[in-house]
C-alpha cells in the first residue's frame, strides 16, 4: 500500500514538472494549490468562471501605470473588447489636467468595456460613460520615491522645477513655495500629483483630518481596489481573483523605465521633506498600503507568495522566448531602430529605456506569438494610436451596415457567451476552453513569412505629451 502511494506521488509530481515545460496553460497548473489554502476554498479559482471585461483603470502618474496599461490593451485585444480611448485633440491622455469628461473619448470607440489612459477622475462622467458592473482600480507609489521621478521626468515641463536654477531636489526642499505657484500650468507635477490624478485638491494638507479622511473613505467607495507599485506582483494577485482572470492575463514586462544614471538615493532628511511636501499623497499611500496587505492576509499570505512566484516563473519564460532565450537588455531610445518601440524621451536630462525584438524571431516563432512579444514591450504612445487605428476600422465597417434610419450609434460588436446563471451579466468573458493556447506556451512555427506589422501606418511625433511612468 505504501509502494503504490510512493508511485503515485511520483507520477503527479512528473506530470505537473512536464505540464511546468510543456508550458500548458498556468492556471491549469495553479488549481492545486487554491485547495491547499483555507482561505481560497469558499473562492471559485478565477479559470472556473467568467472573467470580468468592465474595468476603468485610473493610470497615475510614475506609478508603474504604463505597465498596467499595456496589461489591460493586451487583455482588450485578447477579448475583442472595446476601449476608450482620446480624441485626436488630446493626444494619447484625456485632455489631462483637465478635469475628465465623455468629451475627450473617440467617438469610434464607445461604447467601452475599458478605460485607462492618463486622466484627472470624475466620478460621475466615468459612470455615465462606463457599463454599471464596471470595476475601478488604481495604483498609489510612495510619495518620495514618486516625486523624485517626477522631479527628473518632468523637469522641463513644471514651471515649478524649472525655476530650480541647478536642479536639484535639494535646492527645491530648501523653500518649496519661492519654486511652486499653485495655479500655473503643469503645477500638478509639484505636489500632491496622486490626490490631484484622484480629482482631489492638491493643495490641501494631510493634518486637515476632516478632509482626508472624507477623501480617504470617498476613494474606497469607488475603487474596488488600490495596488502599490512597491508590491505589483502582490497587487495583481488581488487582481486576478477580483475579475476571475488567468495567470496569462497578468503577464507584464516592464516600460517606461529610466536609466538608472538619471535615478537618484533620497537621504532620510530628504524624503522626510518631500513626504511633508506631498503630505496628502503620503495619507493616502499609507492607508491604500496598509489596506492592501489586509487583503492578501485574508486572501492568505503563502497562497499569494505561491502565485507570485508562478507569476515571475512564467515572466521569465515568456521573456526568454521573446528575446532569443535571454533576459533581455535595455536599451535607450537612440539604439532602438523600431519607431514603433521607440519610448517617448521627455528631455535630455532623463533618458527613458525601451526594448528591442532579435531580427530572428520571425524564423522561430508563429505570427500570433511574434505578435504578442511586440505588444507586450510596445510603449503608451504607439499602442494607443495602434489600438485607435484597429477600432476606428472596426467601427467604420459596423457603421457600414446600420440602416439610414438608425440615428444612434449601435454598441459595437464584442464576442460574448450566454451566461451560466441569470444573475452574471453578459459583460462577461467565460473561461478559456480547455485545449486552448496559453501565451506562456510558445511552440516552434515552420512558418518563416513575419506577421502583417499592426503599426504600418502610424507615426510617433517625439513632441507629444510625456508618456509617464518609474
Amino acid at each position: 500500500m505504501l509502494r503504490k502511494k510512493i508511485f503515485l506521488f511520483i507520477v503527479a509530481i512528473s506530470t505537473l514538472s512536464l505540464l511546468l515545460h510543456q508550458g500548458i496553460h498556468s492556471s491549469w497548473i495553479m488549481e492545486p494549490f487554491y485547495f491547499s489554502c483555507p482561505s481560497l476554498q469558499s473562492h471559485p479559482p478565477p479559470g472556473l468562471k467568467p472573467k470580468h471585461i468592465n474595468v476603468a483603470f485610473l493610470k497615475t502618474h510614475k506609478t508603474a501605470s504604463s505597465t498596467m496599461q499595456n496589461l489591460l490593451f493586451r487583455f482588450a485585444e485578447r477579448n475583442n473588447l472595446t476601449v476608450a480611448l482620446p480624441v485626436q485633440s488630446c493626444a494619447h491622455q484625456f485632455c489631462y489636467p483637465h478635469t475628465f469628461t465623455s468629451h475627450f473619448v473617440h467617438p469610434h470607440t464607445l461604447p467601452p468595456n475599458i478605460i485607462t489612459s492618463h486622466m484627472r477622475f470624475n466620478k460621475a462622467e466615468l459612470q455615465r460613460l462606463m457599463p454599471n458592473n464596471t470595476i475601478y482600480i488604481t495604483i498609489l507609489r510612495e510619495p518620495s520615491a514618486m516625486f523624485e521621478s517626477s522631479f527628473t521626468y518632468f523637469y522641463h515641463h513644471c514651471q515649478s522645477f524649472k525655476r530650480v536654477r541647478d536642479g536639484s531636489l535639494e535646492t527645491f526642499f530648501t523653500d518649496p513655495w519661492r519654486y511652486y505657484q499653485a495655479k500655473e500650468k503643469d503645477s500638478m507635477y509639484a505636489r500632491n500629483t496622486l490626490a490631484f490624478d484622484l480629482g482631489l485638491d492638491k493643495d490641501r494638507s494631510g493634518e486637515d483630518e476632516e478632509y482626508v479622511q472624507a477623501s480617504l473613505a470617498e476613494v474606497e467607495k469607488v475603487f474596488s481596489l488600490v495596488m502599490i507599485a512597491e508590491y505589483f506582483d502582490e497587487s495583481l494577485v488581488l487582481l486576478r481573483h477580483l475579475l476571475s482572470w488567468d495567470l496569462d492575463d497578468i503577464l507584464y514586462f516592464k516600460l517606461n523605465m529610466r536609466k538608472a544614471s538619471s535615478k537618484r538615493s533620497l537621504t532620510p532628511g530628504l524624503a522626510t521633506k518631500i513626504r511633508s511636501w506631498n503630505s496628502l499623497d503620503a495619507r493616502l499611500y499609507d492607508h491604500f498600503n496598509a489596506s492592501l496587505w489586509r487583503q492578501i492576509s485574508a486572501l492568505g499570505l503563502a497562497c499569494v507568495a505561491r502565485e507570485v512566484q508562478f507569476l515571475r516563473q512564467a515572466q521569465e519564460k515568456l521573456m526568454r522566448s521573446c528575446f532569443d532565450g535571454t533576459v533581455p537588455l535595455l536599451r535607450s531610445a537612440s539604439q532602438i531602430k523600431n519607431n514603433n518601440l521607440r519610448p517617448w524621451q521627455p528631455s535630455g536630462k532623463v533618458d527613458i529605456m525601451g526594448y528591442d525584438l532579435p531580427a530572428n524571431l520571425s524564423r522561430r516563432y508563429s505570427s500570433q506569438a511574434q505578435e504578442l512579444c511586440f505588444k507586450l514591450i510596445m510603449p503608451e504612445v504607439q499602442y494607443t494610436q495602434v489600438l485607435l487605428r484597429s477600432q476606428s476600422i472596426r467601427y467604420r465597417r459596423g457603421h457600414q451596415l446600420r440602416s439610414p434610419q438608425q440615428s444612434h450609434p449601435l454598441p459595437l460588436p464584442i464576442r460574448r457567451t450566454t451566461p451560466r446563471h441569470p444573475q452574471v451579466q453578459q459583460s462577461q468573458l467565460p473561461p478559456a476552453a480547455p485545449g486552448s493556447v496559453s501565451v506562456t506556451g510558445f511552440t516552434n512555427s515552420k512558418q518563416t513569412a513575419a506577421p502583417q506589422d499592426p503599426n504600418v501606418g502610424t507615426e510617433t511625433s517625439q513632441t507629444q505629451n510625456a508618456a509617464t511612468e518609474k
